[in-house]
């Protein structure tokens, strides 16, 4: 097999191809399950539905057991995610995490939402892709890099970053911890009556904590056939879109890798399932005022990201799946920011 594959595709294919499947699981998992972030928030909240926002419940045990099975089994690598290696700033991820979250609730999307709303056929959905990219690279390496890099710097360390880390240290049993999370998130979310009833969304539910742990397993193999010529990651969508767009204008731009293949996977499991379920139509934005505060929102969500080293899904999924000091702070940092921008836009702040 790895003989097959060395010969006929570069390792950046073979990644980008692991990318690809999970990114296809998902985008049906978005619109087959109805996995969604701001959705989820915005139902909880203001729709007095809680059954989207306990689906997370479900996606974040499953990423977890997952990964951290697969890591105790030697097929994972977390210790070369990003999440592990790069010294953690809980200041970055409160930060970034509040400025993507008010990004998320104003563009109406987080960037994994609107790469599954333009497989949908939501062309505004297109304009916040294409601002995202540009405002996280911006951040990422542009004209903001150094005052991020000062204000935010990112520095490799020999210490892992994560709850297993500080278990050992401890000397306390980690997979006790692990199964105590898992079986406190089933509990939580299948609780809710409407979940429970709606077994389609639980197993797509399931599909996407699987994807996230068959990323990390798949880009581990390929960094060790690869000698280290591809790093070992996760779903995360603010400086991997940009990336796939610089490689769909260029074939360069970083090349072809893990992160361009899920970009695309996300959008053509989500025309698959649009598909599917009779909901893929063309749609425009008929009001400037709404896109203006699209653009806006999805600036706010590229430097946000970027200063928070990953997105909804990059840090509330996979580095909670791996889990990362950094992911459970980002995500309620994400949540607070993006509950702010809803209570701004639905609400305008009126007392009750």
């Amino acid at each position: 097999m790895t003989e097959f594959l060395a010969g006929h595709l570069s390792w950046g294919a073979v990644a980008a191809l692991v990318g690809l499947i999970a990114g296809t699981v998902l985008g049906l998992a978005a619109r087959l399950g109805d996995f969604c972030t701001l959705g989820a928030l915005e139902s909880a909240l203001y729709g007095g539905d809680q059954r989207r926002l306990r689906l997370w419940g479900v996606v974040l045990a499953v990423a977890i057991l997952a990964t951290q099975a697969g890591a105790a089994a030697g097929w994972i690598d977390l210790g070369e995610t990003y999440y592990h290696r790069v010294a953690w700033l809980p200041v970055a991820s409160i930060v970034g995490g509040l400025t993507f979250g008010y990004g998320m609730a104003l563009a109406g999307n987080c960037g994994f939402g609107a790469l599954v709303r333009l497989g949908s056929g939501d062309l505004r959905a297109m304009v916040i892709v294409i601002i995202l990219a540009i405002s996280g690279f911006v951040a990422l390496s542009g004209p903001l890099a150094p005052i991020r890099d000062r204000l935010f710097p990112q520095v490799d360390t020999d210490t892992p970053q994560s709850f297993e880390a500080s278990f050992q240290r401890l000397d306390l049993p980690f997979s006790a911890f692990v199964a105590l999370v898992v079986v406190g998130l089933l509990v939580w979310a299948l609780s809710h009556p409407g979940l429970r009833a709606s077994r389609r969304s639980v197993l797509w539910g399931a599909a996407a904590g699987l994807a996230v742990a068959f990323s990390f397993a798949g880009t581990s193999w390929v960094a060790r056939e690869s000698l280290g010529a591809v790093v070992v990651e996760g779903p995360s969508f603010v400086a991997a879109v940009g990336r796939a767009l610089l490689w769909l204008m260029t074939a360069s731009g970083g090349g072809l890798g893990y992160t361009v293949g899920a970009v695309f996977g996300i959008t053509l499991g989500s025309f698959i399932g649009s598909v599917w379920r009779g909901l893929f139509r063309w749609e425009a934005c008929e009001d400037p005022r709404e896109l203006g505060r699209q653009i806006g929102g999805a600036a706010l969500m590229g430097i946000g990201g970027v200063v928070a080293m990953g997105c909804s899904i990059g840090q509330g999924v996979s580095a909670v799946a791996a889990l990362a000091w950094s992911g459970p702070v980002t995500l309620a940092a994400i949540a607070l920011g993006a509950w702010f921008g809803l209570r701004q836009l639905i609400e305008s702040f009126q007392p009750e």
